[in-house]
């Protein structure tokens, strides 16, 4: 597995690194999170806990919402996304296999 994608997708940040690095208010995270946006993991204190791959969704998001996209839209565009990540890494998989036991 890619060295970069473990570290991308670690979810170790506060709310708080996560305002500074984006310039987005707590709010506006919390609301991307109602919204089924974002999905930070919480501590056992309910601490919310975001991974850079995140902040970079977290931007993406706030600069399509300043373009007009309404967050349904943006949820369907990552929703279609992720099957289609997920479509192609199955269909790998299932190359390999059928590869591997011709």
């Amino acid at each position: 597995m890619d060295k970069n994608y473990l570290y991308r997708d670690k979810k170790v940040m506060t709310m708080k690194i996560v305002t500074e690095m984006t310039g987005l208010s707590e709010r506006k995270v919390r609301y991307y999170e109602t919204k089924k946006l974002i999905f930070p993991e919480r501590t056992s204190s309910g601490i919310r806990k975001y991974s850079f791959s995140d902040i970079e969704k977290l931007m993406d998001i706030a600069e399509k919402i300043e373009d007009g996209v309404l967050t349904r839209e943006i949820r369907n565009d990552f929703f279609k996304r992720r099957k289609k990540h997920i479509n192609t890494r199955n269909d790998t998989i299932r190359g390999q296999l059928n590869a591997h036991f011709k």
